[in-house]
């Protein structure tokens, strides 16, 4: 029985090692947006645009999401708020899109479109849960300019590459939105002396 106990245990063993070697080399999703999208730049530039500005507005509603337990003043509290309404709005109409023309395809977020990596570079989401007061705002405003920047440039090229209409207009409104965020948001770190931390 010792023998057929310890033979046993090796093919256990060996059937283990097996299948974690094949999951491990499968190709299936590159990550956790539910890619099909290993090669998200095969697949249309209305499909990429899609996707990855949905992806993009998912991060600036997770910024927002934080305003009103953390920062000093009720205009930056009460613009958060739009913010999370209107992109969470905009998340739903373009996945409505892409569920219209492009059914059964996989996520094609592609991180390389203009903007996108641009938007994300030096963001700390850590460090912005850990402020409170005047400090979040301050890091609030440059974080979310900069991500706003990156929408622009996105929306930007959207509005000269994109077949759809639809896509021409959202990114219009986009850009009229998010320029206005910017300045806004840049007059009021002024207004209440913020600095930068």
């Amino acid at each position: 029985m010792r023998i057929s106990f310890k033979t046993a245990m090796v093919v256990a063993a060996l059937v283990a090692s097996s299948t974690a070697f094949s999951q491990a080399m499968s190709p299936g999703p590159a990550n956790d947006t539910g890619a099909d999208a290993s090669m998200p730049s095969k697949a249309s530039y209305d499909e990429q645009f899609l996707d990855t500005m949905a992806k993009h507005h998912e991060e600036a509603v997770k910024m927002a999401q934080l305003a009103d337990s953390r920062s000093a003043h009720d205009q930056l509290k009460q613009m958060a708020k739009k913010t999370i309404e209107d992109q969470n709005a905009e998340i739903a109409q373009l996945r409505n899109w892409k569920e219209q023309w492009y059914p059964d395809k996989g996520s094609a977020v592609n991180m390389k479109l203009p903007g996108m990596m641009e938007s994300m570079k030096g963001m700390s989401m850590e460090r912005l849960e850990a402020s409170h007061g005047d400090a979040f705002d301050a890091m609030f405003i440059d974080m979310m300019n900069k991500h706003h920047r990156g929408a622009l440039t996105m929306a930007r090229d959207a509005v000269k590459k994109a077949r759809h209409p639809q896509i021409v207009a959202f990114s219009k409104k986009v850009i009229s939105q998010q320029q206005q965020e910017i300045s806004t948001m840049s007059r009021w770190k002024k207004e209440w002396k913020l600095v930068d931390h």
